[in-house]
């Protein structure tokens, strides 16, 4: 079997990745994760021989090298990545130095790594990026972000991103490593971390306490399912033009205060509440510093050239989830055990 390189394989989109990928039975999968705050071990499968996992920091470059040497993967899949907004604005320097050096040093050792092959190995090696529709900033009331769209982070995190894409583009022009991007929009689903808007409010409103809605609620959101974004990312992976980067996008357009109504009604449906409606819970609180006001990705380019569209709509893929946390109380108390209560973050 061939190996792919995963980092951040413990994490919500990599895990999802790294499941997706062991239930096809033709990859070794090597997963590399710090198992940061949002890390978990219980979110991957308990025993498979084609898991590897490692522990590890993609900024170690001696470690990077050493897997790459001993495993031989065809592909390094980054997802590893600080990813919360809010904690950005709060500890700026800890995404600086995961997302812009530690993608650097993964690039370094991916690079050296790729010297030592074949031509024909080299021609069949891919560095695959994953990366947010949040670097290109904020849009209007029409539009949508393509992969032409200039760059313009609002936030510490989507600037680390925005610049860890810069990198990976570098390192194909300068050096000839074989990379590609994916910008995707809003992703949710099971195993999220509860931090994120929507296993915030499931959480929440299961326990009765308030539903903090930044601002006004009006800001809009371009909802991904996870399941969804893996089989495109493993598409561009296998499919996608060497140096080319591919937006993936839910087609699901939805005001944060929607999105809150709807878990209300859902929970109230399937975990009722006697005397208790859940948007009774609704309260609105000081608006996010710089906080976008409109994502929106056009996917017309990875539809045309690999036929891929979402195939679960919103209103599935959010019945799915709450039903998945419903089902699942212990995983989610587990991973709240740690630091994180669901305390109100990035009030800078």
């Amino acid at each position: 079997m061939d190996s792919i390189l995963v980092t951040g394989g413990a994490g919500f989109i990599g895990g999802c990745y790294v499941r997706q990928r062991l239930q096809e039975k033709r990859w070794n999968v090597i997963n590399l994760d710090a198992l940061t705050y949002a890390g978990n071990l219980e979110s991957l499968p308990e025993s498979d021989e084609r898991h590897i996992f490692v522990k590890g920091d993609i900024g170690d470059r001696g470690l990077v090298a050493e897997l790459l040497a001993k495993h031989k993967p065809i592909a390094v899949v980054n997802f590893a990545a600080e990813s919360h907004v809010d904690r950005s604005i709060d500890g700026p320097g800890v995404f600086v130095q995961t997302n812009v050096v530690g993608t650097f040093e993964l690039l370094q050792a991916s690079l050296g790594y790729y010297r030592t092959l074949t031509p024909e190995q080299q021609k069949a090696f891919r560095f695959l990026h994953v990366s947010t529709d949040e670097v290109f900033g904020s849009l209007g009331d029409e539009g949508a972000f393509t992969e032409t769209t200039p760059y313009a982070p609002n936030s510490p995190y989507s600037a680390s991103k925005a610049s860890s894409d810069m990198f990976v583009r570098a390192y194909r022009e300068t050096y000839g490593l074989p990379t590609l991007i994916t910008n995707c929009s809003n992703n949710y689903g099971p195993y999220q971390f509860p931090e994120k808007l929507i296993p915030l409010i499931i959480q929440n409103a299961l326990a009765g306490k308030p539903l903090p809605v930044y601002g006004d609620g009006q800001n809009i959101r371009d909802w991904l399912f996870v399941e969804d974004h893996c089989t495109a990312i493993d598409l561009v992976l296998h499919r996608g033009r060497e140096g080319q980067t591919y937006n993936i996008g839910g087609n699901s357009e939805k005001r944060n205060l929607e999105v809150v109504h709807l878990i209300c009604d859902l929970l109230d449906e399937l975990r009722p509440a006697a005397g208790l409606s859940r948007r009774s819970l609704i309260t609105f609180v000081k608006d996010r510093p710089g906080h976008d006001k409109r994502y929106a990705i056009d996917f017309s380019k990875i539809h045309s050239e690999l036929g891929w569209s979402p195939s679960v709509t919103f209103e599935q893929g959010i019945r799915n989830t709450i039903e998945w946390y419903l089902n699942n109380d212990t995983w989610v108390q587990r991973v709240c055990s740690g630091v994180y209560r669901q305390e109100r973050l990035g009030l800078g």
